[in-house]
């Protein structure tokens, strides 16, 4: 594993965090959300690729570069860089990276170009009535400091400083109609407590059409009688509640992001899990989320604000 570069001039990535690059303030914090490409503000990109290096490390992943930028974050395949700001401290909150497939142009082989494509092929289906109204979201991250882990009072509204940054995508690109991408669970996680979860978005979040599908699927070794004596309950709260109890049992934390998904919209479809050999051997569970259905009182707090705070 290579060492950290170190921690980008602050007065090279001022310079590069334009009016032009900005999209709206938060609601909480009176953090700033920018958004632009890699190619555009190399500061930017260079300082993105060490903190997610040090927040996926930490986590149990990473490239085991000196920083985690990718082919999907410069030249011809970029994807754009979204990113909350915090004016106070200088300082990245998180980010992640997006694009709208339809931009997307296949090779001369006819095939897509993307961040996810070595894990999860989509289906016929998929590609006709589901991929030009779609932006795919990937390497999601909140640097450490600002994690809820490490510092409680910073990290409490990081990751809604985020979805602030999808209501933003929303209002800005009205023509699309569903988000794609992966949620990662790391291997050094109890694996009896990954298999109940997995279980359970499988259960309660299915991908009844087989739109996307796993090439080499990781498997629960977990026996289904097992798991049903955990997910005892009569309806989707009562499997939670289990659920959560169970992995505070294993003395696990539930992973944040996969639980804001949960919280989104009861009609997000999983797709599975897929290893992730690009990535420090992760797991990595694909998603997608009908934005139209996602719950108005999340609506109301991401999307209704944008045009007042921008």
């Amino acid at each position: 594993m290579k060492p950290l570069i170190e921690k980008v001039s602050r007065e090279d990535i001022l310079r590069e965090l334009t009016p032009e690059r900005f999209m709206r303030y938060t609601n909480f914090g009176h953090n700033e959300i920018y958004i632009f490409r890699g190619d555009d503000a190399p500061a930017l990109m260079t300082e993105i690729g060490r903190l997610r290096e040090i927040a996926f490390r930490e986590a149990g992943g990473g490239t085991g570069e000196a920083i985690d930028v990718d082919d999907f974050d410069k030249g011809s395949n970029a994807y754009f860089q979204l990113i909350v700001w915090n004016p106070e401290e200088k300082e990245i909150v998180g980010g992640y990276r997006y694009i709208k497939l339809k931009d997307v142009k296949p090779d001369e082989h006819g095939h897509y170009h993307l961040a996810t494509t070595h894990m999860f092929r989509f289906s016929e289906q998929f590609m006709d009535h589901y991929f030009n109204d779609t932006i795919e979201l990937g390497r999601s991250f909140v640097q450490p400091q600002y994690q809820p882990s490490r510092d409680s009072r910073k990290g409490i509204f990081s990751l809604d400083n985020l979805w602030d940054g999808l209501g933003g995508l929303i209002v800005l690109h009205p023509d699309m109609k569903y988000f794609y991408g992966k949620v990662t669970m790391y291997l050094n996680y109890d694996q009896f407590a990954r298999d109940v979860i997995i279980a359970f978005l499988l259960k309660y979040f299915p991908d009844r059409d087989n739109l996307v599908w796993a090439y080499v699927p990781r498997p629960i070794r977990t026996t289904e009688d097992v798991i049903r004596k955990i997910l005892h309950g009569k309806s989707y709260e009562e499997d939670k509640t289990l659920l959560m109890r169970f992995v505070r049992s294993r003395n696990m934390v539930f992973p944040p992001l996969v639980n804001a998904y949960m919280n989104l919209t009861n009609s997000m479809r999983t797709f599975g899990s897929s290893l992730n050999d690009t990535f420090g051997d992760v797991e990595e569970i694909g998603i997608l989320v009908t934005i139209a259905d996602i719950y108005e009182s999340k609506k109301h707090r991401h999307l209704a604000s944008f045009n007042k705070g921008r």
